[in-house]
C-alpha cells in the first residue's frame, strides 16, 4: 500500500458556502480540505437568480479565500430569463441549479413543472451552460412518494430533458441509488453525475434517528451504496466528486426540548420563526474532503481512481483543465498515534467561542467523521 499520493488540483463540483458568519467560518475550509476549485450552489436567502448577484457572491467568497477558484451558479425559478442566461454566461457563471419545491434547504421557491423552463434550457444549450438537477420529487404520501423512492421516481424527468435537449450538459446531483447510476449510464455523454463521499459510506440505518447523518437525498439501501462504490471503482468518466457539503448550525441539527420553540436563525442572522422538531438536512465535509475521499475509496478498493473521482472526471466534463504549472496536492498516510488524522469534534466561528451552546444563534458546525481517525492527511 502506498504511503503517499499526489493528485492534480482536486475540484468539488457541488458545495454550499452559505452567507454571513457561516460563510466566514466554512469558506476557508475548502482549501484546507484539499480543494482548489469549488462549484458553489445558489440556494441563499434570497436565492441567486441573476448574473450580478452571482458575481457579487463569488467576490465575497474570494475575499475570504483568495487562493480558491470559485465557480458560480444560478437558481432556477420564474425570475430567470434567456437574456439573463446569456449575461450569466458572459460573466463566467457556469450552471443553473434546479431544486424541486421544498425537498431540501432553502428550496421553497423550487420548481414543479420542468416544461415551463424549456426556453431557459434552450438558452443554456446555446450558451454551453450546465443544468444541475437535484434529482428528487417532493414527498407526497398519498401519491406514494417519500424520501426513500423520491430519487428513482424523478429519473424519468432527467431522461425527458436529455431527450429534448441532447446537447445540453446535465449533471444529476448527489445520486444515492442503483437506479440513478444506471439511468446516467444509459444517457449520452452530455449527462454526468456527482456522488458525495458521505453517500459512499452511509446507508439508511446510519441516519435514522441520527441527526448528524441526515441529509437530502437520504442515504438508501446497502445495494444502492454498492452501486455507487462500484461505479467509482470502475472509474467511469461521467461520475465524479460533488461533496454537497452543507453546513448547518448545531442547533438546527439537534433540535431538542431546550431549543424547540426557540427563535430559528438563518444564514444571514435573521429570525425565521421558531425551531420546530425537524432536523436540518445536510452533512459537512469541506474541511476534510480529500483525505476523507482517499480514506473511503481505499476502504472499498478504489484508491487507484482517487484522482479521476476528485479531479479529472469533473474537470473534463465541466471544461476546467488542470494548469500543469500548479503543484499537485500531496496526501500522506496517517500514523495512528496521538491526534494525527482525528477529525475535530466541532468548528466554531471565533466570534462565538464564548457563547453558550444553548444559544441557537451560535455559529458552530460538526463535521462528518467527527472524532474519528482518517487514514490520510494533507502533507504540509
Amino acid at each position: 500500500m502506498p504511503d503517499q499520493i499526489s493528485i492534480q488540483s482536486p475540484a468539488d463540483f457541488h458545495v454550499h458556502l452559505r452567507q454571513s458568519k457561516m460563510s466566514e467560518l466554512v469558506t476557508p475550509h475548502v482549501q484546507e480540505g484539499g480543494v482548489s476549485l469549488a462549484y458553489v450552489m445558489p440556494n441563499l436567502v434570497p436565492p441567486i437568480t441573476s448574473a450580478d448577484q452571482a458575481v457579487s457572491y463569488l467576490e465575497s467568497l474570494k475575499s475570504l479565500a483568495p487562493s480558491t477558484q470559485f465557480v458560480g451558479t444560478l437558481y432556477l425559478g420564474p425570475e430567470l430569463t434567456p437574456d439573463e442566461i446569456a449575461k450569466a454566461a458572459r460573466s463566467g457563471v457556469r450552471g443553473v441549479k434546479s431544486y424541486p419545491r421544498g425537498v431540501t434547504t432553502n428550496s421553497d421557491g423550487g420548481i414543479e413543472d420542468y416544461e415551463t423552463y424549456f426556453p431557459i434550457f434552450e438558452a443554456m444549450e446555446r450558451e454551453g451552460m450546465v443544468l444541475n438537477l437535484h434529482g428528487e420529487l417532493p414527498s407526497d404520501i398519498e401519491k406514494g412518494i417519500c424520501v426513500m423512492n423520491a430519487e428513482p421516481l424523478f429519473l424519468s424527468h432527467l431522461e425527458k430533458i436529455h431527450r429534448r435537449f441532447p446537447k445540453l450538459k446535465i449533471v444529476l446531483e448527489h445520486a444515492t441509488t442503483r437506479a440513478a447510476v444506471e439511468a446516467v449510464k444509459r444517457c449520452g455523454d452530455t449527462v454526468a453525475c456527482t456522488i458525495t463521499p458521505h453517500h459512499l459510506q452511509l446507508v439508511v440505518d446510519d441516519w435514522a434517528g441520527k441527526p448528524l447523518n441526515f441529509c437530502k437525498p437520504v442515504a438508501k439501501m446497502p445495494d444502492d451504496r454498492q452501486a455507487l462504490r462500484d461505479v467509482i471503482r470502475e472509474g467511469h468518466p461521467r461520475f465524479f466528486l460533488g461533496s454537497d457539503s452543507a453546513p448547518h448550525p448545531l442547533a438546527n441539527k439537534f433540535p431538542s426540548a431546550t431549543t424547540h420553540g426557540a427563535p430559528a436563525i438563518n444564514d444571514t442572522g435573521a429570525t425565521t420563526g421558531v425551531i420546530s422538531c425537524g432536523c436540518a438536512a445536510g452533512i459537512y465535509t469541506s474541511s476534510i474532503l480529500i483525505p476523507l475521499c482517499a480514506t473511503l475509496l481505499e476502504s472499498f478498493g478504489a484508491l487507484e481512481n482517487l484522482e479521476k473521482y476528485v479531479s479529472k472526471n469533473g474537470r473534463d466534463f465541466y471544461g476546467y483543465p488542470v494548469d500543469p504549472a500548479t503543484p499537485p496536492l500531496v496526501l500522506k498516510r496517517v500514523q495512528p498515534v496521538g491526534k494525527d488524522g482525528v477529525v475535530p469534534p466541532v468548528y466554531i466561528h471565533p466570534d462565538f467561542v464564548n457563547v453558550s451552546d444553548s444559544d441557537p444563534a451560535k455559529v458552530q458546525v460538526v463535521p462528518f467523521y467527527a472524532g474519528q481517525r482518517l487514514a490520510w492527511e494533507i502533507a504540509q
